[in-house]
C-alpha cells in the first residue's frame, strides 16, 4: 500500500516537534562569567580552540557530535600532534574548516552552514572576530567561551565545565577540574613554603624558540608563559617591556637583566628546522642538541642561566592547557628545588595521558639543557 504524501509530511512534523520538544534550554556559565542558553542535548558542535581539553572531556564519542574546527591552530601549528589524534578520532581527517581569527579566515557563514547547537570559542578568538560573533549569534547559534590563556584558576574551572555541562559529561569534567585545582593549589603551596623558608626572587626569561637562535622570538607579558612565572613568585624579566601580551624582548635587555632560568617554549614545528625540538617523536638528544644553539649567542655564555644549567626546553602546547600543570611543576622545580623533590611533573603528564587521552604518551616534553 502507497503511503499518501501528506500522511508522510505530518509523520514528519510530528518527529520534528517532538525532537524540539525534548530539548530543554538550560543555562551555561563559560569561562568569562557570561550567562548562555543552550538546547541540550546538543547534537552539532563547532569548536574553536583547545582540542585535547574537548578531547578529554568528551572522549573520542564526543567528537561525533564535531561538525567544524578551526582546522588551523591544531593541523597547521602542531601537525604531528594533529597526526596521532587523527589516528584515533575517525572524523578527525575529514572534519570541516570553519576558519580561524590569527590569519582573518575565520568565516561566519562556515559556521552558520554547519549548523551546530553551539560554537565553542577561545576568549582571544571571541574578541578578535566580533563581527563575525554577532552574525553567528543573531543566526541563533549560541556561542560559550573558553579560556585557558590567561592561566587563571577560576577560568581553567569554568571552561571545563562548561563543555562538561554542555556534551552531558559533567561527572568527567567534575574529574578533571578536581585534578586541576588540586594539583594547582598543591603548588602554589609549595611555593608559599618555599617563601616563607627564605627562597629568594629568581629572574626568569621566556622566548619562543620557533626560529632559531639568531631569531628573537616572542616573549610573554601577563598571559601564559609569563602568568605562570609571575604567579611562581618569580620576576618575569618581560613584565612591562612589552607593549602587548606577547612580542620579542630586544637581546640587550635580556643580558642586562642576567636571568637565574630561561625558558624555551619548544615544539615540533613542520619546517622549523632551527627550532627547540618538542613533542610525541622527539628524544632527549635531538631536543638538546637544538637547545645548545641558544648558548652561542652573542653575551649568552655569560649569563648565570647558562652557566648555572639552567637553560630549558618545554612544549609550547603545555601552555594554556588542562595539563599545564604538568610545565608549571617543571618550572616550579627548578626554582624550589627542596619543595618540589618529590613531585614528578614527566610522570605526572604520562599518568594524565593514560587516563584522559586517546594517544600515548611518548617523547621529550620538557627538559634541561644538562641531564
Amino acid at each position: 500500500m502507497r503511503i499518501p504524501l501528506s500522511f508522510k509530511l505530518s509523520a514528519l512534523a510530528i518527529i520534528l516537534s517532538t525532537t524540539s520538544a525534548l530539548a530543554t534550554p538550560t543555562e551555561i556559565s563559560d569561562a568569562l562569567g557570561r550567562k548562555v542558553t543552550v538546547d541540550l542535548p546538543v547534537n552539532r558542535v563547532a569548536l574553536n580552540f583547545n582540542f585535547e581539553e574537548f578531547t578529554a572531556v568528551a572522549g573520542v564519542d564526543g567528537w561525533k557530535k564535531v561538525v567544524g574546527i578551526s582546522r588551523a591552530p591544531w593541523e597547521g601549528w602542531r601537525p604531528l600532534i594533529f597526526d596521532r589524534y587523527k589516528a584515533a578520532i575517525p572524523n578527525l581527517a575529514a572534519m570541516p574548516d570553519i576558519g580561524h581569527t590569527d590569519d582573518s579566515s575565520f568565516s561566519a557563514e562556515k559556521v552558520i552552514g554547519l549548523k551546530p547547537d553551539v560554537l565553542f570559542m577561545s576568549e582571544w578568538g571571541y574578541n578578535a572576530a566580533k563581527t563575525q560573533m554577532a552574525q553567528i549569534e543573531g543566526a541563533g547559534i549560541p556561542i560559550v567561551v573558553i579560556d585557558y590563556n590567561a592561566q587563571k584558576l577560576d577560568r581553567h574551572l569554568a571552561s571545563v565545565r562548561a563543555v562538561g555541562k554542555v556534551l552531558g559529561n559533567e561527572e568527567r569534567a567534575e574529574e578533571l577540574a578536581t585534578l586541576y585545582d588540586a594539583q594547582y593549589k598543591d603548588i602554589l603551596a609549595r611555593v608559599d613554603r618555599a617563601k616563607a623558608a627564605g627562597a629568594p626572587v629568581k629572574k626568569v626569561y621566556v622566548e619562543l624558540a620557533r626560529d632559531g637562535a639568531d631569531t628573537i622570538g616572542n616573549t610573554y607579558n601577563n598571559t601564559m608563559w609569563g602568568a605562570i612565572i609571575t604567579a611562581l613568585g618569580a620576576d618575569n624579566i618581560a613584565t612591562g617591556k612589552i607593549p602587548g601580551p606577547w612580542g620579542p624582548l630586544n637581546a640587550e635587555a635580556v643580558i642586562a637583566e642576567d636571568p637565574d632560568m630561561i625558558i624555551m617554549a619548544s615544539s615540533s614545528w613542520v619546517g622549523k628546522t632551527k627550532a627547540v625540538r618538542t613533542g610525541y617523536d622527539i628524544q632527549p638528544e635531538e631536543t638538546r642538541a637544538s637547545l645548545t644553539t641558544y648558548t652561542q649567542r652573542p653575551g649568552w655564555g655569560n649569563l648565570k642561566a647558562v652557566k648555572a644549567g639552567e637553560l630549558n626546553a618545554i612544549e609550547h602546547g603545555l601552555a594554556r592547557t588542562l595539563y599545564d600543570f604538568t610545565a608549571i611543576q617543571f618550572i616550579a622545580k627548578r626554582l624550589y628545588p627542596e619543595q618540589f623533590a618529590d613531585v614528578d611533573p614527566v610522570l605526572n603528564f604520562k599518568n594524565y595521558h593514560e587516563h584522559y587521552l586517546p594517544v600515548p604518551y611518548s617523547g621529550t616534553w620538557m627538559l634541561t639543557l644538562k641531564p
